[in-house]
């Protein structure tokens, strides 16, 4: 393949498209189970299937600690881990806007493969789509994930007043890192996205049977999680602020900018509601874990309060809305 840039040809079926698929596509993502010229391929599954799908726009496409394929991977599975299953099957599917490097896409999906192989997840069918310059953001991706339960079956049902509420390590860092590549506001970083596998935090969460639910707080970040309990449990959330593990420069940018860390999207983390008698055992299990050392109980179930409460640093106390607005431009 001699082009530099994606064409319209490259999504018109023909020579141009089985070579793209073939040179980067299938290049990356080859695997047994990986036909790139059927139309529907056999899996093999044994057990509580679980299944999910999402899409992904982040701009840029690349920023510090990953990219848009990396991003795929981890958004989907990680949809999975928190739901108590290990993934098994992605497919993927590209829509590619003519224009965009053909190298860009290259490491893009390279990233992807990797990431995949890094989880043990494999990519067994997709499509390609080519979009007209100016229809897209350069590369859309749309995964579906399926996976395979290996615990108890969580749901908000289960949650009762005094559950603890964990969150797995420092928060709003994806958020930040990929608006500073954007380098909008004047603002430059080295903040690194915290996109990454949760199934390490996840497995091990779930041998504690007092685990009532998990969520990994991505779009709205934390607070969004928090409303979507007290919505649908009718109790209230308290928080602690001082409890919210946020690093140093993710909160300098949020004082500049008047952002909320609690609305910040997280790419590798989870927020767990707990028995309270299990809340340390559960804390002390991620603690000892590289992706959960800076690990913290932020929080608790309180059925005395019909709203989402956080009791601040300096000792007040403010009522967290559910999300209207983007809190900052539109990561994905």
């Amino acid at each position: 393949m001699q082009d530099t840039h994606i064409s319209l040809a490259h999504g018109n079926g023909g020579r141009y498209m089985r070579e793209l698929i073939e040179e980067i596509f299938a290049r990356y993502l080859a695997n047994s189970e990986l036909d790139v010229q059927a139309d529907a391929v056999p899996i093999t599954l044994d057990g509580d299937v679980l299944f999910t799908t999402d899409g992904f726009t982040v701009q840029p496409l690349e920023f510090p600690g990953g990219n848009i394929g990396s991003l795929a991977v981890h958004g989907t599975t990680n949809d999975l881990a928190v739901a108590g299953a290990i993934p098994k099957y992605l497919s993927l599917n590209a829509f590619i806007e003519e224009g965009l490097e053909i190298a860009t896409l290259e490491r893009i999906i390279k990233t992807l493969a990797e990431t995949a192989a890094e989880i043990g997840v494999k990519v067994v069918c997709g499509d390609t789509k080519v979009l007209r310059r100016g229809e897209g953001g350069g590369l859309y991706l749309a995964t579906t994930g399926v996976g395979i339960r290996v615990g108890h079956v969580m749901s908000m049902k289960n949650i009762q007043h005094g559950d603890a509420i964990i969150v797995s390590g420092p928060v709003g860092d994806h958020g930040i890192a990929v608006m500073l590549a954007r380098e909008e506001f004047g603002l430059r970083g080295d903040i690194q996205s915290d996109a990454a596998s949760v199934l390490n935090l996840t497995t091990v969460a779930m041998k504690h049977n007092g685990l009532r639910f998990m969520r990994d707080p991505t779009r709205g970040g934390i607070a969004t999680v928090c409303s979507e309990l007290f919505r649908a449990t009718s109790m209230g959330v308290r928080l602690l602020e001082s409890k919210l593990p946020v690093r140093d420069p993710v909160q300098s940018v949020c004082d500049m900018l008047g952002y909320d860390p609690m609305y910040l999207a997280c790419e590798g983390r989870v927020v767990a509601v707990v028995e309270a008698t299990q809340a340390q055992a559960l804390l002390t299990t991620w603690q000892a874990l590289k992706e959960g050392k800076d690990a913290a109980i932020i929080g608790y179930i309180d059925s005395g309060i019909q709203y989402v409460l956080m009791e601040t640093a300096i000792g007040g106390e403010r009522i967290l809305e559910e999300l209207e607005d983007d809190p900052l431009p539109r990561i994905c």
